[in-house]
Parts: structure tokens; sequence; C-alpha cells
């Protein structure tokens, strides 16, 4: 750590390099550089912590004395993010995410059941049958195609609406309510208009799902008895956004990533290590997350924390960090260590759903490259536009081609 970064608070950078795309924020590359803490500046005066070490993120995220809770932290992001809460800023029932123990805990141990990796695993070969639905439609409707809209966000978007039960047919309007309120350049009123519309859905398929239960995660909490309406519209949420977004973004990036790799690969070589190389080389999760309040001192990486002030954890440098990847900014799919990433988070607020995103990736990424190996970009790479304003990276759209049988 430099006497510089501790004396010189930093804003969170943001604004990547447009020729590298995959990389993060050349500045975030930068800080990261100079050691694993720097005093970050917030929009709102706060001076708090940028983690961009692995060590250090992991210290973090397992320490009980950091705490997730929103109306604690300072947000890094000129327009908070936005969720349901109470009037004092306190998480809502079953907005889980934003819980420390012991109410996070209560509503991770109802749901982790679903989420096993037996249970994901038995799911493999529906997964499978959706994703060869969508690449029989992309054979039939021949080249060119947008490979966002039909692969990347059908195959996730379908898997959580069965496992939860949530009507397909309405992909359409939840898709464009979690992409606007994950835009950053949407106001915070706007934001919170597509929240609501998102809570009101969800409430009236819980109220809809009780008096006719189906077999379904939604279901399966209704019939426990233990939890209101609001609770699980709000759980729901969660993991529909979740659900979809994250793992839909990483298939369309992926898949840019892959196509842009001078050693393409064959499908044989897109296994769950390259899959774990892909999630650590691309952080999705990139703008100013995961973030906590240090509930009291704590002495982090030789430096004292202290009790109210925020630190937010720098993913995309976390993932490249030289200490813990060798050559850490060169896509390699055999990495063997590649599993040790935090791009699904760690410690108890680790993502719920990693098992089957990973499932997702695996199957989609080899049954594509095995259907269209002359599977390429249909434009120019410096012609893609990518998501940089929301809080998810990826893809606005991703055209490809191939060449007919």
């Amino acid at each position: 750590m430099t006497d510089r970064n501790l004396r010189s608070p930093v804003p969170l950078p943001l604004r990547r390099d447009p020729a590298r795309p995959f990389d993060p924020p050349p500045e975030l590359t930068r800080i990261a550089g100079s050691g694993p803490l720097t005093r970050l500046a917030f929009p709102d005066g706060h001076v708090g912590w940028l983690v961009t070490g692995h060590a250090a993120a992991r210290a973090v995220l397992s320490d009980p004395r950091f705490s997730v809770r929103p109306e604690l932290r300072h947000s890094p992001l000129p327009r908070p993010n936005v969720r349901p809460a109470g009037h004092d800023g306190s998480p809502a029932p079953g907005w889980f995410a934003s819980m420390d123990r012991p109410e996070h805990t209560r509503y991770r141990r109802m749901l982790t059941g679903w989420f096993t990796l037996r249970r994901m695993t038995a799911l493999e070969p529906r997964v499978a049958e959706i994703t060869g639905d969508r690449l029989d439609a992309m054979a039939a409707a021949g080249p060119p195609v947008d490979l966002v809209t039909a692969f990347a966000l059908p195959i996730p978007s379908l898997v959580i609406c069965e496992l939860l039960g949530v009507p397909y047919g309405d992909h359409a309007f939840f898709q464009e309510r979690s992409a606007a309120g994950l835009d950053m350049r949407r106001t915070e009123a706007e934001a919170m208009a597509a929240l609501g519309d998102l809570l009101g859905y969800l409430g009236g398929l819980v109220r809809r799902k009780r008096a006719a239960p189906a077999d379904d995660l939604l279901s399966g909490l209704i019939g426990s008895g233990d939890l209101i309406d609001e609770e699980l519209a709000n759980i729901g949420l969660v993991l529909l956004v979740a659900g979809h977004e994250t793992t839909a973004n990483m298939l369309a990036l992926g898949v840019h990533a892959l196509l842009g790799d001078p050693g393409r690969p064959a499908a044989a070589q897109l296994t769950d290590t390259a899959v774990e190389e892909l999630l650590r080389y691309l952080t999705i999760v990139h703008l100013g997350a995961p973030v906590r309040a240090a509930l009291e001192d704590v002495e982090l990486d030789g430096h004292l924390v202290r009790a109210g002030e925020t630190v937010v954890i720098g993913l995309p440098a976390v993932n490249r960090d030289p200490g813990r990847f060798a050559d850490p900014h060169t896509l390699r799919l055999d990495r063997a260590d590649a599993g040790r990433h935090l791009a699904f988070g760690h410690g108890v607020h680790q993502c719920l759903g990693q098992q089957l995103a990973r499932i997702e990736m695996r199957v989609a990424y080899r049954a594509l490259f095995d259907r269209f190996p002359t599977l390429r970009l249909a434009v120019p790479a410096a012609e893609i536009t990518m998501r940089e304003s929301s809080l998810v990276y990826g893809v606005e759209r991703l055209p490809v081609t191939w060449d007919r049988p």
C-alpha cells in the first residue's frame, strides 16, 4: 500500500477502455497495482475503502463485523442501487440479500434446499433440452441472429421461470423491468418504478399460487406457511432477477470473448474449468459491488477500517489479482486454479444459484459451439455495444453468423 493511496481518496473507477472490453477499467487496474486497499471517495462525501486484493476481499466477505445492510452503507455510485426498504432504509421483509444474521440465515435456510448441487444436477437434462430448442430455432431462422435475444437471454429465463413458477409468457415484461432497474443511466425514480412494477406482478402471482399451488419453488414456500405475501414477492424478485440477468450476460459476453480469442476453442474444450475461467476473467458484477459497512473497528491487511466506514469490493480487480492468479489478464480455459475466483461472492452471501449458473453455462457454451463450429461475429468487434452502465456487465446485442450446412 502506497502512502499516496492512503492520503488521497479516489472515486470508484468506472470507465473501461473500448479497445479492451473484457478488462477492468484501466484506472482500477492501476490502483490495484499499488496495493490491496485504497481510500475511496464516495459521491456523498464519505471516505471509505476500495478492496482490490483477493485475500483482503475474502477476509471482508467472510467477516460478520462487516454488514451488508443498505442503511449502514454509502453508495460508491452517483445513483444508489434501488431495493425495497422500510421507512428507515432497512431491508424490506424477504429482501434477504440485504440482511445480516440472523435474519439472513432464516431466509437462506428456507431456500438452500431448492438449490443443492443434487437438485441442480437433476435439472441438467431440462437445461439441455431448452438449449437444444433455442439452437433449433436459430438454425431454422438462419444467420445472422442476435445471440442475446435468440440464445443467451431465453435459456436462463426459461429455466428460472420453471423453477420459480413464473409464466415465461411474461418474459418481455420482467426482462425489460429488470434491465431498467439495473441500468445506472435511469433516474432513481425510473428504477424504483421498474422495481414497483415487478413487485406488483410477483405479488399478484403469489396470491394466485396461494389459491392454486403448483409444483414450483414459490408454491413450496407458500406451503411452508412461514411467509407473508410481501416476503414471498421480495424473495421471488431477488431470485427472478438474479436468476436470468447474470447468466444471460455471462453467456453472451463469454461467447464474445471466445470468438475473439486467437486460440478459438472447440466445443470439447468448454469444460467446467473453462466456465470457471470465464467467470474469473469477465467478472460481470462490476459496478461497486459487493459493498459492506464496518460495524466496529477492524484491522484489514495492516490498516484500520473504522466503524461506520464503507468498504467496496472491486471484483474485476480482485479476480485479476496477480498475487492469486498467474498472468491474470490472459484468458486460459485450462487454468487449474480458476475456481478460486470470487465472481459468485464469498461467505454467507455467496450466490445461492451458482451451481445452476455453472450448469447453464457449460451446457449452453458446449452445445452452441458444437452445433455451429463456424460461429463468428457478424459485425466488427468494435461495433459491439457494451452494457457499461448496467450493474451487470455484458453486451447490448451480439450479432453472429455461421456457415450454413
